[in-house]
């Protein structure tokens, strides 16, 4: 994980040594029919169709780190996984994913800004106390609509008696005026709160709807304020980041929560072609090692077209197509050694190179 993390880190030109980077947390199922596994389990996943959900299988907890590149002169971001454990009940998939942070916040030092990525599953106090341990490191995550939030703390008022820690408690649908037009595709609200999950610590909420009147509304929670951030906006590959105006200034932590998806875009890509789910190998030792050799695999063609201009045609293509064009160079490579060694008399040494000879002549011609 911190080998692949210098790597990664190494891609960043020094034009771009001012943007954040991202590491974004998750966890995915896969799914084993048999039961001589070691740590398989009936888990709960509501993306299964199977007619339940439940399912028989691992779950494992990952992270993955998005940094800023060049692309066709705007910035891309490259998502790179950097490792997957296996989460085994004695240890909460909180707990489990806060120490991945800790392995690979020791290569984020010179860092001015390190952001976790989150849903709500994982926006809990267990992950999301360890922003207090580095001073550079912040989180943007979706919660639950049914969150507890205050108000800011009022102004001392100078009387005898204990302050009052918090304002009064808010509703999204009540205390949150939405913006006039759409904000990225949804009208959005947003204040300065207080909330048992980041303890005395003040956060951004945002709230979001479809529409004004009605419409479920999502809360959001950044403990990184838009002052802190120095980011180009305006050389972004992809909206709405690259269409925010200084009027959506205080909108972009929201934005900057979409680079999430990347992860989900590494599962499926990963389960579909890279037999991510495939392991036969029954020991949790074992999987794990296999599962994060298959991902060491899929890293190096994510980072390869970065780090050889040869192949620089690939950036931000799929990482298939780059696994595809490498495995034809290396057939050509085998093709020629086996050539070459067969060719054991002059007999059939002259033979290859009379053919050679009439070939280049025929492509000069």
């Amino acid at each position: 994980m911190n080998v692949t993390s210098r790597l990664a880190l190494r891609l960043i030109p020094d034009s771009l040594e001012s943007q954040p980077v991202f590491l974004c947390i998750d966890d995915t199922m896969v799914s084993k029919f048999g039961t001589k596994f070691e740590d398989v389990s009936k888990l709960f996943d509501h993306a299964v169709h199977n007619g339940s959900n439940y399912l028989n299988g691992h779950c494992f907890v990952s992270i993955m780190l998005c940094v800023p590149v060049w692309n066709r002169q705007k910035v891309s971001y490259l998502a790179v996984p950097l490792g997957y454990r296996m989460w085994q009940k004695k240890e909460s998939k909180l707990e489990l994913a806060a120490s991945m942070v800790r392995q690979v916040m020791p290569e984020f030092c010179q860092k001015k800004n390190a952001i976790i990525l989150c849903d709500s599953w994982y926006v809990k106090q267990n992950l999301v106390s360890i922003v207090d341990d580095y001073p550079n490191l912040g989180l943007i995550g979706s919660a639950r609509s049914d969150s507890v939030i205050y108000d800011l703390a009022p102004v001392s008022t100078g009387k005898r008696g204990r302050p009052a820690k918090h304002g009064r408690r808010l509703s999204i649908d009540t205390d949150f005026a939405l913006s006039d037009r759409k904000v990225g595709g949804y009208y959005t609200g947003c204040r300065r709160v207080l909330t048992n999950i980041f303890g005395a610590k003040e956060v951004l909420a945002y709230v979001t709807s479809p529409s004004r009147e009605g419409g479920t509304r999502r809360l959001f929670f950044s403990t990184v304020f838009p002052s802190q951030l120095q980011f180009f906006c305006a050389w972004q590959e992809k909206a709405p980041l690259s269409q925010t105006g200084s009027g959506q200034m205080e909108y972009i932590p929201l934005f900057l929560y979409s680079f999430r998806w990347n992860i989900e875009v590494s599962y499926y890509e990963q389960k579909s072609f890279w037999s991510l789910c495939s392991y036969m190998v029954r020991s949790r030792k074992g999987i794990e090692m296999l599962v994060n050799l298959i991902n060491i695999s899929y890293c190096a063609m994510k980072l390869f077209p970065y780090m050889e201009e040869t192949f620089s045609q690939y950036r931000g293509g799929s990482v298939q197509e780059i696994r595809f064009a490498l495995s034809i160079r290396i057939r050509q490579q085998v093709f020629y050694a086996n050539l070459v060694q067969n060719i054991e008399t002059h007999l059939k040494s002259s033979v290859i190179i009379k053919a050679l000879k009439q070939l280049c002549l025929k492509q000069m011609g």
